[in-house]
């Protein structure tokens, strides 16, 4: 139509009429002729030349050895077949050619796929290192976290890392959080102290399931790490700690922080604490009325209606999969174990039933802290 209608309105006009481009007309007035079929170069090897190099190849003197060692012996020996480059190619064509060196290839590790709908389902817990007051030197922070509330349940600080501290405090964060056997699963990196066997056997005892990230994957515990980044913002964190009582009153007025006062933007901008302990949704009631009280004194301001606070999520993941189902989810020396669970907080120190004297501070109060022996010496 476009060539019957071109000497009257032209081409142009005519194709914007139509509604086609003029580069798929003039196309079509030309098409491309089939591409040949790539020939055989006339200096290529036949097909008989070819099966004797490859024949050659497969001599038991020459298995093992790489092409240019072969060319360079028939040289030798005042023969030429071919080029050592043809000599790959015709092992390419066999698929006779690959990467020689043992070659580390991972397995395949399942992504673990942890659901919690509540608190107290699923744990997450690891640990850091903070800076000491000289160069190498580090204490080192303990920190289990309930993925659902964000409520730190536990932490520690040591001089070193050490099962047989881990299992000291997850055992006291299970007594004070009254964790029933098998309700909990604790998940964590896949450090020495997480997959120690002290802690394996306690959590066998517990009835608390176990799951570890996968191996060379960062962002199997992203709750944890997380919570380690908001601490270490915080403008007050200090570049390096002083000294043990130093890192050990810091954390504990952190997490008293952290807990009761911090407004998680994952939790609706509610705190942890009201979270943790049901709270949360006497908390929204609140800011509700407050939003309808705003929207009533200036309803032309909320152009959307009355404006509602923040939701609650319902769910929390670790690796949530693309189509869900919800049901049911599948010692060390100069040692401070301070456990969150009373919320207590004097000077810095929350209560605790471990507590190392020595290093505590004698000059420090301890508020209701029951001193026990030291765990190590």
């Amino acid at each position: 139509m476009i060539t019957e209608q071109k000497a009257s309105f032209g081409i142009k006009p005519t194709c914007w009429a139509l509604g086609i481009g003029r580069g798929s007309y003039y196309r079509r007035q030309s098409p491309r002729p089939e591409p040949r079929k790539a020939g055989r170069h006339p200096r290529a090897l036949s097909a008989e030349e070819r099966q004797k190099v490859l024949s050659l190849l497969h001599e038991e003197r020459f298995c093992d050895q790489a092409p240019a060692e072969i060319y360079a012996t028939l040289l030798d020996e005042g023969r030429y077949l071919c080029s050592e480059r043809t000599m790959y190619r015709i092992l390419d064509e066999n698929q006779e050619v690959r990467e020689r060196r043992n070659q580390l290839r991972h397995p395949h590790y399942a992504a673990p796929e942890l659901l919690a709908t509540r608190p107290n389902e699923v744990w997450s817990w690891d640990i850091t290192k903070l800076l000491g007051p000289t160069k190498w030197t580090y204490f080192y922070l303990y920190v289990i976290l309930d993925i659902f509330s964000r409520y730190v349940v536990g932490w520690m600080v040591a001089y070193k890392e050490s099962s047989a501290l881990a299992q000291r405090l997850i055992e006291e964060s299970c007594k004070r959080q009254e964790i029933e056997p098998g309700q909990l699963i604790l998940h964590a990196d896949r450090g020495p102290s997480m997959k120690s066997k002290p802690v394996a056997f306690l959590l066998a005892e517990l009835g608390v399931t176990k799951t570890h990230r996968r191996p060379y994957v960062s962002n199997d515990n992203p709750y944890s790490e997380s919570q380690f980044k908001t601490m270490k913002y915080r403008p007050d964190f200090p570049e390096r700690f002083g000294c043990f009582q130093d890192a050990r009153r810091y954390c504990g007025e952190f997490f008293h922080w952290y807990n009761t006062e911090h407004h998680h933007s994952g939790l609706g901008f509610l705190t942890p604490y009201e979270v943790h302990f049901g709270q949360a949704e006497q908390r929204r009631e609140k800011r509700a009325l407050v939003l309808e009280r705003a929207f009533e004194n200036n309803p032309e301001r909320f152009v959307r209606g009355v404006p509602k606070p923040a939701a609650l999520p319902q769910q929390v993941w670790i690796n949530k999969p693309n189509e869900t189902v919800v049901g049911e989810p599948t010692d060390g020396s100069g040692v401070a174990i301070s456990s969150v669970g009373g919320l207590s907080l004097e000077n810095g120190f929350h209560i605790s039933s471990i507590s190392h004297e020595r290093e505590s501070g004698r000059d420090l109060a301890r508020g209701q802290n029951q001193v026990s022996d030291d765990l190590a010496h």
